[in-house]
Order: C-alpha cells, then structure tokens, then sequence
C-alpha cells in the first residue's frame, strides 16, 4: 500500500514551550519541518538538540533553506523555497540529503522534478490565515499540478480533516500542516483527526 504522509510546517515561533507537544505526537507525524526564517543557524541547531533530547528523530526533520544545518546536524533533508540553492547543486553536492521545493506553478514543479526534487508542496490549496490577501490555488490547480509531474506533491494551506479527504481524491501523495495542528485547542486530537483520514484513503485505494 502506498503511505499518505503527514507533514508539520512550523509556524515562525518555535521554542521549548512546543516540545511536549511534539513529544506527543511524534509518532503520528511523518515529518516536522522547521521553517524559522528569523532564526540564525545556532538557534536552529540548538532547537534541534532540543528535539534530539525528547527522542524526536532526526530522520522526521526537515530544515527550510538552511541546507548547512539540515547537513551538519544529520537531518532528513531540506525544503527549498524560491530564493534557496537551486534543487540540481543541492542533489549534487547532498545526494543522500531527501531535498523538497516548495512551488506554485505546474512551470515550477516540472523544473523542479528535472532538477531531481524528491518532493513538492503545493498550495496555499484553500483560504489560509497565513496568507489572507492571496487567491487560494483551489483543487482543479492542484489535480493539474499532480498529473504534471511524477514525484509526490504535499499540498499544503486551510487543509481541515474533512477538506484534506477532497485532496487526497486528487491523488496527492499527503499533507503539510501548520496552524490545524498548532492552533488546535487539543494538537494531539488534531494530528489524529488527520492521520485518520490519511488511513482511510489508503485503504479505500486499494478496496
């Protein structure tokens, strides 16, 4: 069966104080990536000791931009935005770093995918607090977005447990979280309701 991931997008504030939280629902995370634009190299390093000292493992972390932390500190890989190292230098110089682009066009994902992308995010899909003055990607962008290319694409932005069965009918390979687990008054029942709905469209593919 293939897996539906589940990607959790840190949200600018990372600190200790998320450390419980994360500790709970490690297990049910596929990945946690740390996109703090504010943070210098030795604040990042040492939020990730700190992951390293509740048991989160480094195999689950993924560094936006910072391709220097993300390799001295033997994470995953790294998500690559439109300003980062180009997705070709990354792979050649870290071939066994997992190397992801964040795109916004099918333009940009097939550039990526020739680049030698592992993976892409896609969105924002739906209406998102984060980005309240731009027009959602919607489903129909998405479902052309994922027949383009033949690497996994994560859709991300306003994804809800229910509104995340409608992106996983576009054949999306999972989702990239942010404030639906955050800001959930119970994160630990927010990643549940969304790693559900991820087993259920397994299941049903191969019904």
């Amino acid at each position: 069966m293939i897996e539906k991931h589940l990607h959790l997008i840190s949200n600018g504030n990372f600190s200790n104080q998320h450390l419980p939280i994360l500790k709970e629902i490690q297990h049910d995370i596929d990945f946690l990536h740390i996109r703090e634009k504010e943070k210098t190299a030795k604040q990042l390093m040492d939020s990730i000791n700190s992951l390293i000292g509740i048991g989160f493992p480094l195999s689950k972390i993924i560094i936006n931009d910072r391709i220097d932390v993300a390799y001295m500190m033997r994470c995953a890989g790294v998500q690559l935005a439109y300003h980062s190292a180009c997705v070709s230098a990354v792979k050649k110089h870290f071939p066994s770093m997992l190397c992801g682009k964040s795109v916004h066009s099918v333009k940009e994902a097939k550039r990526a995918e020739e680049e030698g992308a592992d993976f892409l995010l896609y969105g924002h899909i739906f209406a998102s607090n984060s980005k309240p003055n731009q027009v959602p990607k919607g489903l129909i962008a998405l479902n052309r977005l994922i027949d383009s290319v033949a690497i996994p694409v994560y859709a991300i932005g306003g994804i809800t447990p229910a509104l995340a069965r409608d992106i996983l009918k576009c054949n999306a390979s999972g989702i990239a979280i942010m404030s639906g687990i955050w800001e959930a008054a119970q994160p630990l029942q927010a990643v549940k309701a969304y790693r559900k709905v991820l087993k259920e469209a397994r299941r049903d593919r191969y019904e």
